[in-house]
């Protein structure tokens, strides 16, 4: 394991990105193309995610369920937006053993229609609302394109399916879940976000509205980090859902949909990650501590894990026999945000050496002092990361009032651009077809203060444009 394997993120970005992926174990590759293997620690990252996303479901008074993996062809054509907004990337089964299916099935690529059936069975009354569902499970899309964590065949993710008597509660729902999202990524994955109202020509297939979380990643793209979108009575008008309101009348239920997915584990690589390999979060870090015992240090070894222990911090031991240099590279590809170097020379002098992932920067502390400067270290990195990210992400924004300025800030710098622009989607057509950018959000609660830079009428709203991945 040797940093200089790893390919300098400013020389190549993409290299850089699989190469820390490789070199920190987080996946391999296998005979399924398109797909990936996730290592132990990239899935308990995951599992951190899942966790803390999980128990944020269930506090607002969501329930998991489970729904099938295979989508009859029939139920998929119910909704033909929706269906159509999918066909170019479903993956179709035709085949059960040796017999040929009647009707043909698709690997769920998501799972409204499944909900939406089951939501007609079970909805008779006001007082069956809301319905709060969750799923955590694996969806399949047919990319062309892969790469680990960001796009692949494979996907695991999370949706949420909600009904509600009013579209006030399901627009509630929508903003509720959208919000869970944000604090999510800026509270724990210390990534600055910015977030905001998908246009008409990029929302969900199906969706009256979608809300986006946009991510940018140290190469100025951006990273859509997951989606909150309304409904309306769209899907349950297609599929006849309806119940007996207080009133006696016969209504139609409003419905949500949000998700995410290990994508984030992607934004965070190349949102925090340095030419040494991993650089986690320590609130997202599966295990916040490594240690590297140096020479006889059994005794001093047990005791710091019985007190790790009592403290909650998660830990483990490189008890390998490689050097201690080879170790100390190691855990810095890795991204374990605190490494407790054990060394029987510091101990002599009851001294160990902490150093932080992030800035590399050593500490010599007294060993009764490790757990309060360990959590000291944690909190000042989760800040200090954050902070990073956003200062770089600002610096990376741009306005652009001429459409010369547009394409020139396109062709010569990366990141965001901010924009004036009429709402028209020729104009945002326009803007994709000669700069490849397609838009990221509206800006909402900014007012357009010039013309739009496209074609020069009035603009209505202000935009986010940039590349993404």
């Amino acid at each position: 394991m040797e940093v200089k394997d790893i390919t300098n993120r400013d020389q190549d970005f993409a290299k850089w990105y699989t190469d820390v992926c490789k070199k920190a174990d987080l996946v391999d590759y296998s005979s399924v193309k398109g797909s990936m293997i996730i290592r132990p620690l990239g899935y308990a990252i995951w599992e951190e995610m899942v966790h803390v996303l999980d128990q944020k479901f269930k506090e607002t008074g969501h329930e998991n369920v489970q729904m099938p993996m295979f989508i009859p062809e029939s139920l998929l054509n119910v909704e033909k937006e929706h269906v159509e907004g999918f066909a170019p990337e479903v993956a179709w089964v035709t085949m059960g053993g040796k017999e040929k299916l009647e009707e043909r099935m698709c690997v769920r690529p998501t799972s409204e229609v499944l909900f939406c059936e089951h939501f007609k069975k079970i909805i008779r009354s006001y007082r069956d609302l809301p319905k709060l569902y969750n799923q955590w499970c694996t969806i399949v899309r047919w990319e062309k394109t892969t790469r680990p964590f960001l796009r692949s065949r494979e996907i695991l993710w999370q949706e949420g399916h909600t009904m509600h008597a009013t579209a006030e509660e399901a627009k509630a729902e929508t903003l509720r879940m959208f919000n869970i999202y944000r604090e999510f990524q800026e509270e724990y994955l210390a990534m600055p976000v910015i977030t905001g109202k998908k246009t008409e020509k990029e929302k969900f297939a199906g969706a009256e509205e979608t809300y986006t979380i946009e991510a940018m990643m140290y190469d100025g793209y951006a990273l859509q980090n997951g989606t909150s979108h309304y409904f309306g009575q769209h899907f349950a008008k297609a599929f006849d859902i309806e119940f007996v309101d207080a009133n006696n009348k016969i209504d139609t239920p409003y419905q949500t949909s949000w998700g995410c997915t290990t994508r984030m584990i992607g934004g965070l690589i190349m949102t925090h990650s340095d030419n040494n390999g991993l650089v986690l979060p320590p609130k997202i870090a599966p295990w916040k501590v490594i240690i590297i015992p140096i020479g006889e240090v059994a005794e001093r070894l047990a005791t710091l894990e019985e007190n790790l222990k009592s403290h909650h911090i998660t830990y483990k031991i490189d008890n390998s026999n490689k050097t201690p240099g080879f170790k100390f590279a190691e855990a810095e590809v890795k991204g374990y945000p605190i490494r407790i170097e054990l060394g029987e020379r510091d101990l002599r002098n009851d001294e160990v050496t902490l150093v932080r992932r992030d800035t590399l920067e050593k500490t010599k502390v007294k060993f009764n002092e490790i757990l309060p400067k360990v959590e000291e270290l944690m909190e000042t990195m989760q800040k200090d990361m954050y902070d990073r990210a956003k200062i770089r992400r600002d610096s990376m924004i741009y306005e652009a009032h001429t459409y010369d300025e547009l394409k020139d800030i396109a062709k010569n710098k990366s990141g965001f651009i901010k924009i004036n622009w009429c709402g028209d989607m020729a104009c945002e057509d326009k803007i994709k077809e000669d700069t490849t950018l397609k838009s990221r959000c509206l800006i909402e609660d900014e007012v357009p203060d010039e013309v739009c830079v496209v074609c020069g009428k009035k603009a209505q709203t202000k935009l986010y444009i940039g590349r993404q991945y």
